[in-house]
């Protein structure tokens, strides 16, 4: 954060977060009451920092848009002292050594089989499935937070171009890897599912591995890039060779 951003006391950043309480093991700290980039960026220093402490009691760890959610064992820590924690880490961002966000890389295969609803979206903008290809690949998109299945990621900066309504009648089964649309955000399903978003396209990548060491190769506050590949690249990707 800027001197700039410190110095406006008006600025959603620096008024103080506000502590919900949701069971008995359970509470959210809220940062905001918006979708915004820069109480997200927040949101990813503190939970960053929150995870290299070396306080006890403190089990699980869940960013979202605008706030975290902290599950803890109320016999080793009480709510008041996890309060008094977040406060002193929220003092001390702008000098914290926060990692960099990464940028992960995602092939996907647009339009035929793999993307049933291109069509659709580019009918809906006025414009052609390669101009959706092309707009939806330009640029990356933040992982604002993860959730609805494992794995599942919901991302900011999809282009107004592309803003498409979801299906009236969700599909039973969308497969995993698809990569959708829904009104103003774009994502892929990590498992089989059902769902309503228009689908485009695909990854051949398995976005969710309950047997890998890391389960998903990427976290809130990272950005990921959609790359267009072939159907051949699709298919040797899948098969797990070299394109």
């Amino acid at each position: 954060m800027t001197q700039e951003t410190i110095d406006n006391k008006t600025d959603p950043l620096y008024r103080r977060f506000r502590i919900r309480i949701s069971g008995d093991r359970a509470m959210v700290a809220e940062y905001g009451d918006a979708i915004d980039e820069r109480i997200n960026e927040k949101v990813r220093a503190v939970t960053e920092l929150l995870r290299q402490s070396t306080v006890k009691g403190i089990d699980l760890i869940l960013p979202s848009y605008r706030s975290i959610g902290i599950c803890f064992d109320p016999l080793i820590i009480s709510i008041s002292e996890i309060d008094n924690l977040l406060s002193g880490l929220e003092s001390g961002l702008d000098t914290a050594a926060i990692p960099e966000a990464r940028t992960v890389e995602i092939p996907v295969c647009y339009g035929g089989e793999h993307g049933p609803d291109i069509d659709f979206v580019a009918e809906h903008n006025g414009i052609d499935p390669e101009e959706v290809i092309r707009i939806h690949s330009a640029a990356p998109y933040r992982i604002f937070t993860i959730g609805f299945a494992p794995g599942f990621f919901y991302l900011g900066g999809l282009d107004p171009r592309l803003h498409t309504p979801r299906m009236e009648t969700p599909r039973a089964m969308v497969p995993a890897g698809s990569v959708g649309i829904a009104e103003t955000q774009t994502g892929a399903y990590p498992i089989d599912s059902p769902g309503g978003w228009r689908i485009i396209g695909r990854t051949p990548l398995r976005l969710f591995d309950a047997f890998r060491p890391e389960p998903f190769f990427y976290q809130a506050g990272d950005s990921i890039r959609f790359m267009p590949v072939s159907p051949e690249t699709y298919r040797h990707i899948e098969a797990g060779k070299t394109p």
